[in-house]
């Protein structure tokens, strides 16, 4: 399954994220990487081994031109100063260029030429990839699998996640990220930002500490069943970071090595929490959760404690934190939590 699941102003992305002391021009143009402030290697830090689910990849030296799978390893490319040549493209939630906002704005800050975008909805577009000659390919937070990590092999050297498709924490990956591009001190100095931000986030908002809340996935099209994300899924562990908490009980939900359950609609009164946060398609499918005889009955809709995101790539800041999509979420989305949790 597909993990599916705010525009804000440049200055402040590039202050939240260091870009403007780390940043690089595009490894497809070495003229616009001569217009933007270059970043270095970190001495020592190649050789580097990386290990990972189908085993250990070693880069002997610095990639230059640099492919993405992960919906977040872009940027933590870019967040680390490397403009790479080609990334998946946004499907759910991207814009007209099946980018992000805050991605562009941190491109366009360094002066960097915009990635080929690629497919993932049909597996790896490895014809797609190998296209773009690249040294190095990051998927350290994607779904493919060791039959395609083989064929990426044949094009690159590939990085894949630590343990299990789609649920490496974004801290993890960034490390990961940072280690292959030969940044690993970056890499913390952004968490370490990061991390700074989140803390502010969660003092502005003490409400949220401590409380209860569940990320679900409903559909209009079908209404029998509740879709319940697991605490490894990247929106329940962020939400974490700003101190709520997953209950106890969704763990007897989630099946073993999975990021997502389901909860049967005949059972909707049972999904306790203080707070549900959810995606919609628009008003009206909100109205149509509510209103159902069996998801009406879950406890936060009928308290009207519960955030159905109806904005796409809101949704999707939420569903894949990064250094670059973090002040989205603090900004524009971690707001209506707090309003709907109440005091």
């Amino acid at each position: 399954m597909k993990r599916h699941l705010g525009i804000f102003a440049a200055a402040a992305l590039v202050s939240a994220t260091g870009l403007t002391a780390c940043s690089t021009g595009s490894t497809n143009d070495e003229d616009s990487a001569q217009s933007a402030t270059q970043t270095s290697v970190e001495e020592g830090a190649f050789p580097v081994t990386i290990k990972h689910a189908f085993g250990e990849t070693t880069i002997d030296e610095e990639p230059k031109r640099v492919a993405t799978l992960g919906w977040t390893d872009q940027d933590h490319a870019l967040a680390l100063g490397v403009v790479p040549v080609g990334a998946t493209e946004m499907t759910w939630g991207g814009n007209e260029e099946g980018s992000t906002d805050w991605f562009d704005a941190a491109l366009a800050e360094v002066d960097g030429e915009a990635p080929t975008r690629y497919a993932d909805t049909d597996g790896a577009p490895v014809a797609e990839i190998a296209a773009l000659d690249p040294d190095v390919i990051l998927a350290t937070n994607s779904g493919i699998t060791e039959e395609e990590y083989e064929k990426l092999s044949e094009i690159a050297d590939v990085v894949v996640y630590p343990e299990a498709p789609w649920v490496t924490p974004w801290r993890e990956s960034l490390e990961i990220v940072g280690q292959a591009l030969g940044r690993p001190a970056a890499a913390a100095d952004l968490v370490e930002q990061a991390e700074s931000d989140i803390e502010a986030a969660r003092a502005e908002h003490p409400q949220l500490e401590d409380r209860s809340f569940v990320f679900t996935y409903l559909t209009s099209t079908d209404l029998s069943t509740v879709g319940i994300y697991s605490e490894d899924d990247s929106r329940v562990d962020i939400m974490e970071d700003f101190g709520l908490e997953t209950p106890d009980w969704v763990d007897g939900v989630i099946p073993d090595n999975a990021f997502f359950g389901n909860v049967s609609a005949e059972k909707a009164d049972t999904i306790e929490a203080d707070l549900v946060i959810t995606y919609a398609e628009d008003d009206a499918e909100v109205e149509k959760f509510r209103k159902d005889r069996l998801l009406g009955r879950i406890p936060a809709f009928t308290s009207g404690a519960y955030v159905a995101e109806t904005d796409k790539e809101l949704g999707l800041a939420v569903t894949n934190p990064t250094p670059l999509s973090l002040p989205v979420i603090i900004n524009d989305f971690l707001p209506k939590v707090a309003d709907a949790i109440g005091e």
